[in-house]
């Protein structure tokens, strides 16, 4: 959030927001999230934990704990109209990727180093084959690259 950003770019975000039906993320994204100070996002958002209790009383509108098997949850969310999602975080992107749940990576990178965190495919169980579709560079250094999961027999 403090990386410089003179030209005030969502970089795509607004225009990918409008393609999904719903988010979502991990208990450590949502906890980040809440640190935001305002709350980003006006599709659903499903928070996935084992630990958390309860959505913060203000949020119960925008946001639904979920818990339990990962395809139950998805087939629930599909029969309510929500199928393109987005997954946030970095132990839920690991937990769709290793049940092949995963049909579209959109991976930005900022060119920072921070030394901490969640590595993206750090407990990745198997191969998985994506094709590059596209990488955009902006001006400020992010580049922003879209793979789609290669499910021809020999991508899986």
């Amino acid at each position: 959030m403090s990386y410089p950003n003179p030209e005030k770019s969502d970089f795509g975000f607004f225009s990918f927001m409008e393609q999904i039906d719903g988010i979502i993320m991990g208990r450590k994204t949502f906890e980040v999230v809440l640190g935001f100070g305002e709350w980003p996002y006006t599709k659903p958002v499903f928070v996935l934990s084992h630990t958390l209790k309860e959505i913060p009383a203000n949020l119960r509108q925008q946001a639904t704990l979920c818990q339990g098997d990962i395809k139950v949850i998805l087939q629930k969310l599909a029969a309510q109209g929500i199928s393109q999602i987005y997954v946030d975080g970095g132990t839920t992107i690991q937990s769709f990727l290793n049940q092949d749940l995963i049909d579209e990576l959109i991976i930005s990178r900022v060119p920072i180093i921070l030394g901490s965190g969640i590595n993206l495919f750090e407990n990745i169980e198997r191969e998985y084959k994506f094709n590059h579709i596209s990488t955009e560079i902006f001006s400020n250094g992010i580049t922003k690259s879209e793979y789609l999961r290669d499910r021809s027999p020999s991508g899986s």
